[in-house]
């Protein structure tokens, strides 16, 4: 595999010693709570399940569809943003339908991109954010973030430091894996700065919906000027729970919209209708499932911090996002997060992410991601007091 670049660009998967570990385990019997892989396990709201079988049985369905998703699909997104963050887009340049971010990124990316180009990424990062500029074929410069660093502040050196300049800037708010927030001045900022330097924005709006705590996120598409320089994706995979289906959308800047518009247009027929279709009742119809999934996270998020407080391991509860983002406790934390990960399956029985797996700067964390129902994660937080000593 040396012999093909891109594919030598990527380095070891770094969470793969925690899941053949965890697969190796399973297979000797043992039971474990895997707190690991941010998949959703609520099931779809029956609605949204409903019109996707309405809609299969039509032959008409089973046809190639639109690369850049149907009609009906694109004017629900730009009616999903103008009701719900005063955002205008227009539906046929400024808004594409995609298979989950993850799939529209990586082909803009590849669109935009060059060999030599500069790509900003954060770090600690959801790994397809660095990865799909590398595979692109493009250099990334890591921005350290945490609640201990001035991301603006780390921003101005790169930006200072780096030649050639950054061509792309990406970030995610609420943020996977560390769950910090932005608010709309830090994304007039990120507009104000990327105007400035001649810099594209992607942002990643994944979890839009996950916030608790009476707390609501901005969009990037809010701050004045964002679209001049950036777009925003946006999956239903979390908000809807509806990971296996793939469809999310891009929208904002028109060039950088039409250029994943063009590319995918060589590259897919689009997703099966019916997925479309369904997407488009998830986004006009009602929304109160939407909370009723987000009241779920936020009960397992007070048993997996309340009970791992209680046994010694100190963690603050996330306002966003489907994770905690844990410091590994100070007598294991010469460990590193992926010896330590292995150590919480071994020993407590618990699968959780190795803060590695999303940059250097994650080294001292691990990641668990809320997707156990609350008699899990009390068994998991037992499991863990034994190697606490709590």
């Amino acid at each position: 595999m040396e012999q093909f670049a891109r594919v030598h660009r990527l380095p070891p998967y770094v969470f793969a010693q925690v899941n053949d570990l965890k697969m190796r385990m399973r297979r000797q019997g043992e039971d474990i709570v895997d707190l690991g892989m941010g998949n959703p396990d609520i099931p779809t709201p029956q609605h949204i399940v409903d019109k996707l079988c309405e809609a299969t049985h039509k032959g008409v369905n089973h046809r190639y569809s639109a690369s850049k998703g149907i009609k009906g699909l694109r004017l629900a997104i730009a009616n999903w943003y103008l009701n719900r963050y005063g955002v205008e887009l227009d539906s046929d340049q400024e808004c594409v339908v995609t298979m989950g971010a993850k799939e529209g990124m990586s082909h803009l990316m590849l669109v935009m991109l060059s060999p030599g180009d500069v790509v900003f990424t954060p770090d600690p990062a959801y790994p397809i954010h660095p990865y799909a500029a590398i595979i692109a074929g493009a250099d990334v410069r890591r921005i350290p973030i945490g609640k201990d660093r001035d991301f603006f502040k780390d921003l101005a050196v790169a930006t200072h430091q780096t030649w050639p300049k950054p061509k792309l800037l990406v970030i995610n708010y609420p943020h996977n894996p560390t769950t910090e927030l932005a608010d709309l001045d830090f994304f007039q900022a990120i507009v104000d700065w990327a105007k400035e330097n001649g810099v594209w924005v992607i942002h990643d709006l994944a979890y839009a919906d996950f916030t608790f705590d009476g707390y609501t996120c901005p969009s990037f598409l809010q701050a004045k000027g964002a679209k001049d320089v950036g777009v925003e994706f946006f999956s239903l995979s979390k908000s809807y729970s509806m990971p296996g289906w793939r469809v999310g959308f891009c929208c904002g800047n028109e060039a950088m919209v039409q250029a994943l518009t063009r590319i995918k247009s060589y590259l897919d027929y689009g997703i099966f209708q019916p997925i479309q279709i369904a997407a488009t009742v998830a986004l006009n119809g009602p929304q109160e499932c939407v909370r009723e999934i987000m009241d779920t996270y936020q009960d397992r998020r007070d048993a997996l911090c309340d009970g791992l407080n209680r046994v010694g391991w100190e963690i603050e509860k996330p306002t966003a996002t489907q994770f905690v983002w844990a410091k590994i406790p100070e007598q294991f934390k010469d460990m590193g997060s992926v010896e330590f990960s292995k150590m919480l399956l071994k020993k407590a029985r618990v699968a959780v992410a190795p803060g590695l797996g999303f940059g250097h700067y994650g080294d001292d964390h691990v990641r668990f991601a809320l997707v156990e129902n609350r008699h899990r994660i009390n068994q998991a937080v037992r499991g863990i007091k034994s190697i606490l000593g709590g």
